[in-house]
């Protein structure tokens, strides 16, 4: 059997491959709504093979949303349809789950294909943006809020009531979005977090809100469901977050009941260089794998042999595949076939197996 098509088991959820398909952000809600489109993406993916199949960045509030179109998790009423989906998904042999998020001074923008500028908070389908410090993302943005300690505490209540809709709605998975420059990172960065109280300045101390957020998570996610945390590894900035700092807070993680770090990079400060290649970030979920806790590895991986080496040569515990999964939500279908093993095919589709 190829690696990449190994059961993983975690607690008391068995994926049945090593194939997770990455939260991918779509702009298509109204107020947080899931609807039928989301339905479909993601029902597809799962009718597709993969093992594990994860929501968009979904907001824990209005405000922390990146876009007015984002989904959201903090309403009751967003839980019917967001079972409907669930359900859909775990029908077809894949586990779901929900990536809980604030994007922080990344907040109040415009979809991307409408240029994705932000929107100034006087303005209609704007707000203002809240985060560790009052630092713009860009030079052209709108300072954001700084965050007082009552703000912090609503932060933390808004994920715990988000985690206990997940596990109303059916999810068997949570990733806290730690990563990509949006709220949890921006604290844990020494560049987007000038703070001078208890959640500033020493690393102890940045990584503070990220601890207390899953401590508040765990009082209503259920012990035996898995808990992810995706990491930007590194800020790809001099001075700022390094692949150090995330080794040191793997961990930690460990120790606080997170199951696997899901290892991405980049996205708190705009002008970072990122050198681009195929699997460029697979070296971030090695090293933090060295902790003992289960890694996720994601950027650039697009082909099924390159993806079965990476579990065969133990850099990675799932392999999270974003815009390859956004060309052919079959992957995993076709990687099986590519790497000579045999796998259920839903039986609608069975008589367009490829045959040799």
């Amino acid at each position: 059997m190829p690696h990449l098509f190994s059961p993983l088991k975690i607690k008391s959820i068995e994926f049945k491959n090593r194939i997770a398909v990455s939260p991918m952000c779509e702009y298509s809600s109204d107020d947080g709504f899931a609807n039928n489109w989301h339905l479909v993406h993601l029902g597809s993916r799962a009718i597709g093979g993969a093992g594990l199949v994860i929501t968009e960045a979904t907001a824990v509030s209005p405000e922390g949303r990146i876009t007015f179109a984002d989904l959201g998790i903090y309403k009751d009423e967003h839980i019917v349809k967001l079972k409907e989906i669930t359900d859909f998904i775990h029908q077809h042999g894949a586990i779901a789950g929900v990536q809980l998020a604030h994007a922080g001074r990344k907040a109040s923008h415009v979809q991307p294909w409408n240029g994705g500028a932000q929107i100034p908070s006087d303005h209609q389908n704007g707000w203002k943006a809240v985060a560790p410090s009052a630092i713009p993302f860009t030079g052209n943005e709108e300072a954001p809020f700084e965050l007082d300690k009552a703000g912090i505490e609503k932060i933390k209540a808004d994920f715990k009531a988000a985690a206990l809709r997940a596990t109303k709605a059916g999810f068997k998975v949570i990733e806290l979005h730690a990563a990509h420059g949006y709220l949890i990172n921006e604290f844990l960065s020494p560049l987007s977090n000038r703070r001078t109280d208890e959640y500033g300045g020493l690393f102890e101390n940045r990584v503070r809100l990220l601890l207390e957020i899953i401590e508040t998570v765990q009082k209503t996610w259920p012990a035996d469901n898995p808990l992810f945390v995706r990491i930007s590894s590194t800020d790809w900035t001099e001075g700022g977050w390094t692949i150090e700092d995330s080794v040191t807070l793997a961990e930690i993680l460990k120790d606080r009941g997170v199951d696997l770090v899901d290892c991405s990079s980049g996205g708190n400060i705009s002008t970072a260089k990122i050198p681009l290649k195929p699997g460029y970030q697979v070296e971030f979920s090695e090293a933090v794998r060295t902790t003992g806790i289960l890694t996720g590895a994601v950027g650039l991986i697009t082909e099924p042999k390159q993806a079965d080496d990476l579990i065969k040569n133990g850099q990675a515990d799932l392999i999270f595949l974003a815009r390859e999964m956004l060309r052919d939500p079959h992957f995993p279908l076709r990687a099986a076939h590519q790497l000579g093993h045999e796998v259920k095919w839903p039986v609608q589709y069975e008589r367009a197996k490829w045959h040799s």
